[in-house]
C-alpha cells in the first residue's frame, strides 16, 4: 500500500499486523524525538488512526492544497486520511500509541460509485474521523487485534469490510451534500486572505462586504463550510500567527499588538483559551525542546 510521508524524527515500532484483502491493520508506537512538520500522503489507501494513548493537544494539521498557511486544526483522537489528500501535521516531542487501518481506497470507490469530491467541511471532519460509527468499529477491530477469539481471521475481514462501508458512506455525502448552504470557495479564500494580512480583527460588518452578502447569510453559511463559528476560526488562526511569533524575539507585549489585541493580558487570555498555555508557558516550551 503505497504512501508518500515525509520522514518522521524519531522511531515507529509495528505490532499485531495482519494483512487482509481489503485491508492492513496494526498498532504502532511512534516515538518523536522534537518538534517538527511533516507531510502525510496516502496515495491507494484511507488511513484511519484512533489513538490509544492521550494524543497531544499541540499537534495540528491542515490539508496543504485546500487550506491556507495558517489554517492548522487540533486532530481528534480519531481521524481519516483520504488517498490524494497531503495533510501537513504539527508534531510535538510525544511518545504515543494508535490502532491503524488502512482501507483499500479502489473498493471503497467502487461502493460509492462515482468520483469522490470533498467538500471543505468534510475534510475538516476527517480531523475527528468523519463517521461516527468509525470508533466503535475499530474499537472492536483492537480488540480482535489484541485478544484472538473464535473464527478471529472471519470476524476482522468482517469488521474492516463494515469500516470500508461506513468511509465509502462518508465520502460519498461529498457528492450529495458538498458546499450545500455553505460559502463558494472563493469567498472562504477571500476570508482567509483578509485574516492573514493580520492587524486589527475585521468586523463581521467588513466580511459580510466583502464576500457581497448580509451578516447574517455570512454567519450561517461559514457555520456550514467551517463547522465552526468565525469568531472561533479567527481565534484559531491568531492562535497559530501568535506560536509562529514565538518562535522569534519579539516581546509578548509587540506580539500581542501586532495581532491586534488591545493589551498584552487580552492576548495571553485569548491565547491561553485556544491553546491551554500562556504565551510565555508556550514559549518557555519551544526552548525546552530545541535544548533537549
Amino acid at each position: 500500500m503505497a504512501v508518500a510521508h515525509t520522514p518522521l524524527p524519531g522511531r515507529i515500532e509495528i505490532a499485531h499486523e495482519r494483512r487482509l484483502p481489503l485491508a492492513t491493520a496494526h498498532i504502532a508506537r511512534f516515538e518523536i524525538a522534537e518538534a517538527c512538520e511533516r507531510v502525510m500522503l496516502e496515495t491507494e489507501v484511507f488511513r484511519l488512526d484512533m489513538s490509544l494513548t492521550p494524543r497531544p493537544a499541540a499537534v495540528r494539521a491542515r490539508y496543504r492544497d485546500h487550506w491556507t498557511a495558517h489554517r492548522f486544526e487540533p486532530i481528534g483522537g480519531v481521524y481519516l486520511l483520504p488517498p490524494g489528500q497531503a495533510l501537513q501535521v504539527r508534531c510535538v516531542p510525544s511518545v504515543t500509541t494508535s490502532l491503524v487501518c488502512q482501507l483499500r481506497a479502489e473498493q471503497i470507490s467502487e461502493q460509492v460509485g462515482e468520483e469522490i469530491e470533498w467538500s471543505d467541511r468534510q475534510r475538516a471532519q476527517t480531523l475527528t474521523g468523519g463517521s461516527p460509527q468509525v470508533r466503535p468499529l475499530l474499537r472492536r477491530l483492537l480488540a480482535e487485534l489484541r485478544e484472538p477469539g473464535l473464527a478471529h481471521e472471519a470476524m476482522i475481514e468482517l469488521v474492516t469490510a463494515q469500516l470500508a462501508l461506513e468511509v465509502g458512506r462518508f465520502a460519498a455525502q461529498g457528492a450529495n451534500t458538498a458546499a450545500a448552504g455553505g460559502l463558494a470557495p472563493w469567498r472562504l479564500r477571500l476570508i482567509d486572505e483578509r485574516l492573514a494580512e493580520g492587524g486589527g480583527t475585521p468586523s463581521l460588518s467588513e466580511l459580510a462586504g466583502l464576500c457581497n452578502m448580509s451578516v447574517r447569510q455570512l454567519v450561517r453559511a461559514f457555520r456550514e463550510s467551517r463547522g465552526c463559528t468565525i469568531g472561533e476560526h479567527i481565534a484559531r488562526g491568531r492562535a497559530e500567527l501568535a506560536k509562529t511569533r514565538l518562535q522569534g524575539d519579539e516581546s509578548i507585549k509587540a506580539i500581542a499588538r501586532a495581532l491586534g489585541f488591545a493589551t498584552p493580558s487580552s492576548f495571553t487570555y485569548a491565547f491561553r483559551r485556544a491553546t491551554g498555555l500562556t504565551p510565555r508557558a508556550y514559549r518557555g516550551s519551544i526552548g525546552s525542546a530545541r535544548a533537549d
